[in-house]
């Protein structure tokens, strides 16, 4: 299975993301994992990030992009990979369609997990960590819905959609996850 966990920030998608991974024994691949993973190994890729890091600036998409197509050629992905974090615009979303089509691996399931924004506010603010106050959790979720939330219209027109609540227990939400993308 390939498939692409999306969702605002707060939604579940790193929890579920190691369950749904688990269930259907392929890698769970988060952007931050494979920014750590270049930066820490010193390729050419993660020395080119560092540069924009260091300076505070973001990485272009072009660089994101290398990254996750060079991960995705590696032997662990044969079975399939969840990715976590990627595409995160729709930009993003057309590259990873170049890349998967390059190597003959199309994407199979979008999976959005969907969940209010004031649940989405108490649940990161009872996680208690000092960045996340209610006006910059507020923040991201209008990022979200600025930049990111537009790929959802453009994998529901793709034909590879699927929403579930994101709310309620994990072992609930894991349920509707692996039920969804068991389809």
């Amino acid at each position: 299975m390939r498939l692409v966990l999306v969702g605002p920030p707060g939604a579940g998608k790193g929890t579920q993301a190691e369950f749904i991974s688990a269930h259907f024994a392929i890698p769970h691949i988060s952007t931050g994992d494979i920014f750590r993973a270049n930066l820490s190994a010193g390729t050419p890729l993660g020395l080119e990030a560092k540069g924009y890091m260091d300076k505070g600036d973001l990485v272009p998409d072009s660089l994101t992009t290398a990254m996750v197509k060079d991960r995705l050629q590696q032997g662990d992905v044969a079975n399939g990979f969840l990715l976590d974090g990627f595409p995160r615009t729709t930009g993003q979303a057309e590259a990873l369609d170049g890349i998967l089509r390059e190597i003959n691996t199309p994407l199979e399931v979008v999976l959005e997990m969907q969940a209010d924004e004031d649940e989405i506010v108490g649940r990161l603010l009872a996680r208690g960590r000092s960045d996340d106050s209610e006006e910059v959790i507020r923040h991201r979720l209008k990022v979200y819905a600025e930049q990111t939330a537009p790929i959802i219209s453009y994998y529901k027109n793709s034909g590879i959609l699927r929403t579930i609540n994101g709310l309620g227990s994990v072992a609930e939400v894991t349920e509707r996850a692996i039920s969804a993308l068991s389809r």
